[in-house]
């Protein structure tokens, strides 16, 4: 038989398709809620690839409390760089949103397009990637770690004890999932 080829579709996903086919036991109310979660979902990564690209133009949005706003300015005017990856191992990286490390502070941020709220855990297994890659003692740096999400901005300054246990946390399950590699 000669399939018919779909090559815009290959590597794709429907929302109804077989590899995720919960959704043939969904009602009517349970599938309207997937679909509106699945298009949120697609919204947010819209939304960071266009504060990416303005970022990397340098195209300042209008003052406003709006969150795509104040997070875009803040990037621009701090001259961070945008969706930076930051690698301890294959095991264990993470692409940070925004990043800036100069004259020994260390500044994070994180675009959150959702409404549910959100934990600072993210950015400091960021810092903690950072502080690993980089040969940087956490105790050696001012951090600053900053949430933009529903017009606000949450800021966190992280005691370096908490970095250098992520750090360790980091390092030990590395091991462990590096000597389940080698065992089988």
């Amino acid at each position: 038989m000669n399939f018919n080829k779909h090559l815009l579709l290959e590597g794709q996903h429907a929302f109804l398709g077989a590899s995720k086919y919960h959704w043939v036991n969904y009602d009517e109310d349970k599938l309207v809620q997937a679909y509106s979660s699945h298009r949120a979902k697609q919204r947010g990564t819209e939304l960071h690839d266009l504060a990416e690209n303005l970022i990397k133009l340098g195209v300042k949005l209008p003052r406003s409390t709006k969150t795509l706003n104040m997070y875009v300015n803040d990037a621009i005017g701090f001259n961070m760089e945008t969706e930076q990856v930051l690698f301890y191992s294959f095991n264990c990286y993470g692409t940070v949103d925004s990043i800036k490390f100069h004259k020994n502070t260390l500044r994070i941020h994180d675009l959150k397009t959702g409404v549910t709220k959100t934990s600072f855990m993210q950015l400091k297994v960021y810092t903690a990637l950072f502080c690993l890659e980089y040969d940087v003692n956490p105790n050696d740096i001012e951090i600053s770690l900053r949430i933009y999400q529903n017009d606000e901005i949450y800021e966190e300054v992280p005691e370096p004890e908490e970095i250098l246990y992520i750090m360790s946390k980091i390092i030990n399950s590395d091991k462990i999932i590096e000597s389940l590699k080698i065992g089988g």
